[in-house]
């Protein structure tokens, strides 16, 4: 410890004691807004921010297709919560604290402002991330806080005597600081260094994904969306309805990645290998189907099946549905038996595919796993094991569905430690 005190020591003879000493890992997107939080809160402190890569905010720059979904037009904090697989129900305190309204107020003082799409998703009006990436580092900047990239953290200790911490940083060089916030995303160095620090990790594995199948049903259908169909793990009774997307690999869409969140840890277990059961037409009752197909077939006698789909399914999938069904499709719908009604009843609302592996989800990167939320005062962020040590973003227990819910974690939880530090 003799050798640190020894590096640190000319750091804390430039230091003003009276100041409070505040370090931030991580140059995202909890890392700067819980820094811009803490001198919004305390204008004498000194924040350092410290980024391992060359470049902060890579993953704001890349998020929804570079245009940045910042939040989610949602303003009820006990229904936002309900958007997130892990974490919701410590998220549902926190929200009535800073929630979406804040961050658009927020964005607005800083010259940003928001559009709301359709499904709720919130994006600038410039639809480019760099709108968002200027203003987290202009208001950082303008806040005094002290940016420093290419300084990848070794490992952090307590201090001996006051209460505070020592970082080691890779080059050599040793930082001290009274108040800590960990905001290092899914990086290991980041689950490192809580764990060296007393906390329990939650162990980390993949969210948001897309879900990989052979089926003969599927092949040659890429691109083809259907825009309302219910997919469900039978074995983890876990649905989720909503659009779904055929790909090359098997299927994608809202509906497919929500399920995947929810499921993260289930599918997991099961290394992606498990039956997913879809209903292509989850808004009909099954006796409106059936009366639906013997009325088309009292009516249009005469019309090819294959040609005359009664219900909103894509005219590819349902001819592909009827080759399952072995239903010719030459065959007249006067030619079709109540069991072949049956029968394609049965494939539209029943269909079992077998997942085979994952896909990635490239524009979320999200993981499900981190710092124990149990270890965590959700009032202020502060460690409850170490005295002093704040959490932020993605580091926690915490992810959302897709739809800018994961950027309103972090925003909310580096708010609150920005404001617990400053005290």
């Amino acid at each position: 410890m003799s050798d640190r005190k020894k590096n640190t020591q000319n750091q804390t003879d430039r230091m003003s004691l009276n100041r409070l000493q505040v370090v931030v890992i991580g140059g995202g997107a909890a890392g700067f807004f819980g820094a811009n939080a803490c001198t919004q809160a305390n204008p004498k402190a000194n924040v350092i921010l410290l980024e391992a890569g060359r470049q902060p905010l890579t993953k704001v720059r890349i998020s929804g297709g570079g245009r940045c979904n910042v939040t989610h037009a949602c303003f009820e904090p006990a229904v936002l919560a309900q958007n997130y697989p892990r974490g919701g129900k410590a998220l549902r305190g926190a929200f009535t604290r800073f929630q979406p309204k804040d961050m658009v107020a927020w964005l607005n003082q800083q010259g940003v402002e928001l559009k709301t799409e359709a499904d709720g998703r919130m994006f600038p009006i410039t639809d480019n991330s760099a709108t968002v990436v200027n203003c987290l580092l202009t208001a950082a900047k303008n806040a005094g806080v002290e940016l420093r990239t290419e300084s990848p953290v070794m490992a952090v200790y307590p201090r001996d005597k006051n209460p505070g911490f020592e970082i080691e940083l890779k080059s050599g060089e040793m930082l001290e600081c009274d108040k800590l916030l960990l905001a290092t995303g899914s990086s290991p160095r980041g689950y490192q260094i809580a764990k060296s620090l007393g906390h329990t990790i939650e162990p980390p594995v993949p969210s948001l994904f897309t879900f990989k199948i052979r089926d003969a049903r599927l092949e040659d259908l890429a691109g083809l969306a259907v825009k309302t169909a219910r997919v469900r793990l039978p074995e983890a009774k876990l649905e989720q309805t909503g659009p779904v997307l055929i790909t090359h690999w098997g299927l994608s869409g809202p509906a497919v990645l929500k399920l995947s969140a929810w499921g993260a840890r289930f599918l997991h277990d099961r290394r992606y290998d498990t039956p997913l059961m879809i209903n292509w037409l989850p808004e009909y009752k099954l006796e409106v189907l059936q009366e639906q197909m013997q009325a088309v077939r009292s009516q249009l006698p005469r019309k090819a099946i294959a040609t005359s789909c009664p219900f909103p399914v894509p005219r590819r999938l349902w001819e592909r549905l009827l080759n399952v069904t072995e239903i010719d499709h030459e065959k007249r719908w006067s030619e079709l038996s109540n069991k072949g009604i049956n029968q394609l009843i049965t494939e539209l609302t029943q269909s079992r595919y077998q997942i085979v592996g994952k896909g990635e989800f490239k524009e979320e990167f999200v993981t499900c796993g981190g710092i124990s939320l149990k270890e965590v005062e959700f009032k202020t962020m502060e460690s409850r094991r170490c005295p002093g040590l704040f959490f932020a973003g993605e580091i926690l227990d915490i992810d959302g569905i897709t739809g800018g819910f994961n950027f309103q974690s972090a925003w909310t939880t580096s708010w609150l430690a920005g404001q617990g530090m400053a005290n």
